[in-house]
Order: C-alpha cells, then sequence, then structure tokens
C-alpha cells in the first residue's frame, strides 16, 4: 500500500461517514502487506506472538476471510514489532466465552473489553496481573499517552494498580444518545424548537393533532424511539437505570430516587397523551417505530446521534421532509447532556499467566499500535479507500470502504482514532443528500456533546453482590413501570416508586446500599 502522507499521519479521525461495523476478513493481496510501514516478513520468525481476543460480530465479508485471518491481520503481522494471533469470542457471549477460556488455561495473552466492571471481575479471580512496573520498563510510546491522559488513571486502577491499558475514544465515540424533530413539520405549523419537557410535550401534541403530514388524517405519532428511547427519557431526569449519584455524602441507585418517579410520571404522559405509539412495549425491535419514522408519519425521534440510515430512508419516502437534531432538553432538576460514554474505549488486560518475554512483545506491540499502528486500520489505504482532503481523510467508495475497512475497526485496541464534527462534510460523498446529512450529522454530534452528562462518580462499583442485585431486580423493576406507564389511573408513578422501593429493600438493597457507601468512602478522590 501506498505510504500515508504526513498530513494524514497528524490527523486523529478517519472515514467514519459509514456506520461503525466490527471485526475482520481476509484479502491476502501484496498491497495490504506494506502499509504505513516496512514490511519485515522475512523477519517474522524473529519476532514473539502473542494472543489477542477479539469479538465477533458475525459482519466479515466471506471475500475476506475470517476473524483470524485476512487483509489486515497479515498487514499487522508483517508491520508491527510482534505477530498476533486473534482468538475470536462472540460478541452477545464475549464474557462467557472468555470465562470458559480462562478456566480451561486456553485465554490469550491479552483479554479485552469495554465493561470496566468485567475487568473487575477478572482482578477479582486473579485471572489478569497487574502491569504498572511493565509499563515503566517496557513502554515508551504508551508511558507517554498515559502521561498526557491522567483522565484514564482512575479507569484502569484497581485496589492501587493498573490492571489495564487503555487509550481515549474519539468525541464521536464518546457521543452515544440523541434526539432528532422534524424542522419541517415545526416551520408548517409555526412552532419553535423545545427546550423543556414541557415544551416537548406541547409540540407533540401540536405533531399529533395539527396534521403536519397534509394529509388530512389524524395518523401521525408524534414521538418514536428505539432502544435508547426509555433510557432517553431517564437521562433527561437524571435517572439513569444502570447509574449511583451522589446524594449528599452517599450514594444512591438511579432506579429508585424521586428523580425516576419523576421521569416515570413523565413517560406515563406521553402515554396517556397518545404522544408515543401505544404498542412500543410490544415493539420489541422498534421495526414498527422506524416504520413511522422513515415513512414520514413520526416528529420526534429518541434514538442515537448518528441516524444516517433512517435519514437517507425518510428522505427517500419523503424528499421534502427535513430532519435535524434536538439539543437536550431542561427538566425541574436542571439540564444533563444525553448519555455519554466514559472516556476509555477497550479494557486491554494482560493474562496472569503471561510471562515476561511476551509481556515486553506485548507492550512493543502497543507502543506501535498507539504511534501509527492504527491508522491503516482505520482509514484504510489512500487512494484506494481515501484520499486526502487538506488533511481529512475522504472516502473514496462508501461501499468499497464498508467491505473492506470498517469490519478492522477494533484491531486497534489503543488508537488515537477521532473525528471532528467539521470534517464531515469534507469526508462525506459530493452528492446533495450526502452532503445535507453530513451538515446534519455535524450539527447532531455539536449538541451531543455541548452539554455534559451527569456522571457523579467515574465508574460504578463492582462488587459480585451490587452486580447479582441489580440483575435480579431490574426484571421486577421493568414489570411495575410497565403498570405505571401503560396502566390509566390503576398506578400513579408515585405508587410505583414506592413498590419498587419496596421489592429493592426485599431483594437486600439496604444491605447492598452500605456496601456501595462504604467502598465510596473507601474509593472517593479516585472517582472523581
Amino acid at each position: 500500500m501506498a505510504t500515508f502522507k504526513k498530513t494524514a499521519l497528524k490527523v486523529v479521525i478517519a472515514c467514519l461517514a459509514v456506520s461503525a461495523l466490527a471485526a475482520c476478513g481476509s484479502d491476502k493481496d501484496s498491497s495490504a502487506s506494506t502499509a504505513g510501514g516496512t514490511s519485515p516478513s522475512s523477519q517474522a520468525s524473529a519476532k514473539k506472538e502473542i494472543s489477542i481476543s477479539v469479538f465477533d460480530r458475525g459482519e466479515v465479508p466471506a471475500e475476506e476471510g475470517n476473524y483470524e485471518s485476512n487483509r489486515w491481520t497479515e498487514w499487522i503481522n508483517n508491520n508491527a514489532p510482534a505477530t498476533v494471533k486473534w482468538v475470536p469470542v462472540p460478541r452477545n457471549e464475549a464474557q462467557t466465552k472468555l470465562n470458559t477460556l480462562i478456566a480451561s488455561g486456553g485465554a490469550p495473552d491479552l483479554i479485552w473489553e469495554y465493561d470496566r466492571n468485567y475487568i473487575a471481575q477478572l482482578v477479582n479471580q486473579g485471572a489478569i496481573q497487574p502491569v504498572d512496573s511493565y509499563i515503566e520498563k517496557y513502554s515508551t510510546s504508551y508511558k507517554k499517552y498515559l502521561e498526557e491522559h491522567p483522565e484514564l488513571d482512575s479507569f484502569l486502577t484497581f485496589d492501587g494498580k493498573k490492571y489495564a491499558v487503555a487509550s481515549v475514544r474519539g468525541v464521536e465515540s464518546i457521543a452515544n444518545h440523541g434526539m432528532w424533530i422534524r424542522q419541517d413539520w415545526l416551520d408548517k405549523l409555526g412552532l419553535k424548537t423545545p427546550a423543556t419537557v414541557d415544551e416537548l410535550i406541547e409540540v407533540a401534541k401540536k405533531f399529533k393533532d395539527g396534521d403536519p403530514d397534509g394529509n388530512g388524517k389524524a395518523d401521525t405519532v408524534p414521538i418514536v424511539f428505539n432502544g435508547n428511547g426509555v433510557p432517553i427519557i431517564r437521562e433527561l431526569f437524571m435517572a439513569s437505570e444502570s447509574q449511583w449519584y451522589v446524594n449528599g455524602d452517599k450514594l444512591e441507585y438511579g432506579r429508585v430516587t424521586d428523580r425516576y418517579m419523576d421521569s416515570l410520571a413523565f413517560q406515563k404522559q406521553l402515554f396517556d397523551g397518545g404522544l408515543i405509539d401505544k404498542e412500543y412495549i410490544t415493539d420489541k425491535n422498534f421495526q414498527r417505530s422506524m416504520q413511522f419514522w422513515t415513512t414520514g408519519k413520526a416528529g420526534i425521534m429518541l434514538g442515537a446521534w448518528n441516524m444516517e440510515a433512517e435519514f437517507l430512508d425518510l428522505k427517500k419516502n419523503v424528499p421534502e421532509a427535513k430532519m435535524t437534531a434536538l439539543e437536550s432538553l431542561s427538566t425541574p432538576y436542571g439540564k444533563s447532556g444525553l448519555y455519554q460514554e466514559a472516556a476509555p474505549g477497550i479494557f486491554v488486560s494482560f493474562n496472569s499467566n503471561l510471562k515476561e518475554d511476551k509481556i515486553e512483545a506485548a507492550f512493543k506491540f502497543l507502543d506501535w499500535m498507539i504511534d501509527t499502528g492504527w491508522k491503516p486500520l482505520k482509514y484504510g489505504e489512500e487512494n484506494v479507500h481515501y484520499k486526502d482532503v487538506e488533511g481529512v481523510p475522504q472516502i473514496i467508495d462508501a461501499d468499497k470502504f464498508r467491505k473492506e475497512v470498517t469490519f478492522a475497526r477494533e484491531l486497534p485496541i489503543v488508537n488515537q482514532y477521532e473525528q471532528k464534527p467539521e470534517w464531515f462534510p469534507v469526508m462525506a460523498a459530493s452528492d446533495a443528500l450526502s452532503q445535507e446529512y453530513a451538515k446534519e450529522k455535524a450539527n447532531s454530534l455539536t449538541l451531543a456533546m455541548k452539554n455534559t452528562y451527569r456522571r457523579d462518580i467515574a465508574y460504578g462499583p463492582s462488587q459480585p453482590e451490587v452486580s447479582q442485585l441489580i440483575a435480579t431486580f431490574a426484571p421486577i423493576a421493568q414489570q411495575i413501570e410497565a403498570k405505571v406507564v401503560t396502566g390509566g389511573t390503576s398506578m400513579t408513578a408515585q405508587t410505583g416508586i414506592d413498590e419498587i422501593r419496596k421489592e429493592w429493600k426485599r431483594l437486600g438493597g439496604d444491605a447492598v446500599e452500605k456496601t456501595v457507601n462504604e467502598w465510596y468512602l473507601e474509593n472517593k478522590n479516585q472517582l472523581k
């Protein structure tokens, strides 16, 4: 492959105008073996081999090979200071599969997950080892990177020692949830963009009764959502069902707070008013909701900050539609951003059985990856998959890029990959529709990051009894919440939260809260 231009090497983002997919493929042409550096394949036998887990997402094109062997795994082994054996684990069963491998003694040298709690479990099991001294002894580039990103330190530290390495997510990966609205409907009905939850309800009522699609029928559904929809309602009220919040000098579980009760009342108001689809609970895959949106029958979408497919489908069916992003809304509790990921991306841990010679090889590999190794795995090949436009990598052929590059996105287990909103129009194709969405996408990412998401502590407690209680409690709470929202006058939000709190206590919530707050006091300074 062609060597990357200096300007391209300085950018911290790449070609994600297509949606992120995952994993790897196989095309063993000679061009893939030389991209981004020299080809030391003749010295491969002298290099140490390390094994690394990789998520099997079932998305590798057959012609690209498989997760173990493909154009990019070959490129890595030809250019990295170590050869890598990739060990696929099914994404939806990754932790179960890794646990089985660990128990059998067959786990890879480097084990990674996005879930910090899982890494904490491995620490408690003695399945992984601390790496502080090895960073000092064997690393240069990654050690420097850590010094430049002190925000990672608390996430990587368990019981005073670092048990994982990670790199900082790009802003496009930190941003997650998002809200969208039909600007053309607002304009037609003479409405202002809602800024509060009360204003959202008023706009939704006008979308329901004002015939915004102009067909003379009362057939619009004001608000639809995908799997992010209900969590977004919780986020507006700063009451996520998966988080602990600081209340005075203690932590309280989000699902038992007064704010959570108010989020239920808001959700019930939407349901009772016919402002959300009455069948949303049974719409498990959200296909019905997406059909309302893409056929032009819905006005507000609670989803992700990047909704390219939904935009394109809507424009195909309703060319005059104008879909634009909404900023997070104010509630009586103030304004919080919608869900944003914590700073670390992948948590990479070291198998406790890994010997020091391989640990040295692993850190040489990580140093290479954090420096330049990640770039071809994110950008592809210059003048084949992208071209450099004033320092911005512009995709040449979206289908080719999707097929040949995006499946490698998780191979750079540490990286410096980031997108900037102002680059989206440059990165996108030049046709009018692509440019229209690129501008909306840039606006959406900007709004998604405008308000800080409320996360009172860097990460939550990981004690087994805490996780077990929450897992047992969740389906019970969900049943109560469904009764609150859909039960009309039979159950109020206050009655619902009383039942939820009663179940929390019955299952041992008081004891768990005591454990959590003891942990909080011990680790308070590290959790900021």
